[in-house]
């Protein structure tokens, strides 16, 4: 028993770091928690937890912003991403643990690389660039757990700001996180660690809040950046280690 919720206390913990920055700094939940998600926990349901609350969670954030989604704008992103979620799926249930450990830590790695520098891409402009971003999107977010930052390289290119966006993202989110989970099913958890991991998502939000009148757009994300990137090289890592 002591030993099923210390291990719950652990999930409930990335989880609650990963809402707070999330809360903080408009994105990171799936940046920050999902390689240690992967590393703590059989990298499928890790995956699939990441899912389950990053969906919760844009749901908590769409409450007060759900009037500035730009539907237009989110369909081709949508349901582009919904045709690749079951391909997604269907690599992530098929890799060896130590080749999807490896290959979603390059993964999260080079996205954030990508957002980091501000990466202009001509292929994701205009409506044919929503559809690339969303496709991309939709495979990362169903086997790595990490769709963020394909829409956000989408919407550097769109020259949207940091208010069109996170809304927006939420939205995003929201969906194709319920499809992902739809499609591969819940995570396979005990009852303490669904506890706890709500708990985190509670208390994240709280923290985020908090930290979120406190500090700086910019510097919040550079901070969550340099999370993710430490947090996807060391998933790399542990997986080449396992070969």
């Amino acid at each position: 028993m002591t030993d099923s919720w210390t291990a719950a206390a652990v999930l409930g913990a990335i989880v609650l770091v990963g809402s707070s920055v999330q809360r903080m700094a408009g994105i990171g939940f799936a940046l920050v928690s999902a390689p240690a998600l992967v590393m703590v926990l059989p990298p499928a349901d890790g995956v699939a937890l990441c899912n389950c609350a990053a969906g919760v969670i844009s749901a908590i954030g769409l409450v007060t912003a759900w009037r500035r989604i730009r539907l237009g704008a989110m369909l081709p992103l949508v349901l582009a991403a919904t045709a690749t979620v079951p391909l997604g799926a269907w690599v992530a249930g098929r890799l060896p643990p130590p080749v999807l450990l490896a290959s979603m830590g390059v993964l999260v790695s080079a996205a954030v690389l990508l957002v980091m520098c501000g990466t202009r891409v001509p292929a994701l402009r205009g409506r044919g660039g929503a559809f690339t971003a969303g496709a991309a999107s939709g495979f990362m977010n169903a086997s790595a757990g990490v769709g963020g930052p394909a829409i956000s390289l989408y919407a550097v290119n769109a020259g949207w700001t940091v208010r069109e966006f996170v809304p927006n993202a939420q939205f995003y989110g929201l969906l194709v996180n319920l499809f992902s989970v739809a499609v591969k099913g819940p995570p396979h958890l005990a009852a303490p660690a669904w506890l706890l991991s709500g708990a985190g998502i509670a208390a994240g939000s709280v923290v985020g809040r908090f930290l979120a009148a406190r500090t700086p757009e910019g510097p919040a994300r550079r901070i969550v950046l340099l999370l993710a990137l430490g947090g996807g090289l060391a998933t790399a890592l542990k997986g080449l280690s396992q070969f």
